[in-house]
């Protein structure tokens, strides 16, 4: 994978250091860097989607869809930069991720419907398992959400979505897509969940970095993977998609 796309990935490791760096010393950072730090996290999303409409030329519905859910994510990382100026741009970035979730999800959709009948346990196991946590971790918030009780439930809804539907990619598409594709929407989920732990519960140390490399390493893999996706021609072949 690195190999194939050796360039990019070295540019991307590159931001991906930096970020971290930043995030971990956001003194120094905005003492060295200054204005050049709200640059910074958006190249995360930036680099991606020219990587990917460079690599796809954004033909085809998967391809259109993964795309505005890197869109989104900029517009959600860009948001997130301005929290300490006005607190609503957290909701209003919280809603941007949530529609690049949802983007992912009716991209994936478009791979489960190429053969709805293949792969019927995997989905009830992923139903199973990402049901349970969506239950289980939304509970655990529950007490500390206070008025955000809605919004989080439906985000915790749509993000175990999300991994559901990546789940129900299995047989339909090459291993190698499935495979980055899959532990992209499982490195979502940890970084979301993360993210959610230090908002709502209780602030820890190195939160930043964690939450950021996971969602880096999540956007990353669900990138290339969306970029090596080949469908497997057991059925008639949908150009569309």
């Amino acid at each position: 994978m690195l190999k194939k796309h050796l360039e990019f990935s070295f540019a991307f490791i590159i931001i991906f250091v930096i970020q971290l760096l930043a995030e971990s010393d956001q003194k120094t950072t905005h003492l060295v860097l200054g204005e050049f730090k709200y640059i910074l996290k958006p190249s995360i999303t930036i680099s991606l989607m020219i990587f990917y409409a460079y690599q796809t030329q954004l033909r085809g519905r998967f391809a259109k869809r993964i795309f505005m859910g890197l869109l989104f994510g900029l517009v959600g990382d860009s948001l997130l930069m301005f929290v300490d100026v006005n607190s609503s741009f957290f909701m209003f970035g919280l809603i941007a991720f949530l529609l690049g979730h949802l983007m992912y999800i009716f991209a994936f959709y478009l791979d489960y419907k190429w053969n709805p009948q293949i792969e019927k346990s995997a989905t009830r196991i992923a139903l199973a398992v990402f049901g349970a946590f969506c239950l289980g971790f939304y509970l655990y918030l529950r007490p500390y959400l206070d008025s955000m009780k809605i919004p989080v439930m439906i985000y915790a809804f749509v993000i175990s979505l999300m991994a559901i539907m990546a789940v129900n990619r299995k047989g339909r598409v090459s291993t190698l897509s499935f495979n980055l594709i899959f532990i992209g929407a499982i490195l979502f989920l940890i970084s979301d969940s993360f993210l959610a732990y230090n908002k709502f519960v209780k602030p820890f140390e190195g939160a930043g970095v964690v939450i950021m490399a996971t969602y880096m390493l999540a956007q990353y893999l669900i990138t290339v993977g969306s970029v090596e996706r080949k469908l497997k021609k057991s059925i008639a072949i949908n150009p569309r998609d």
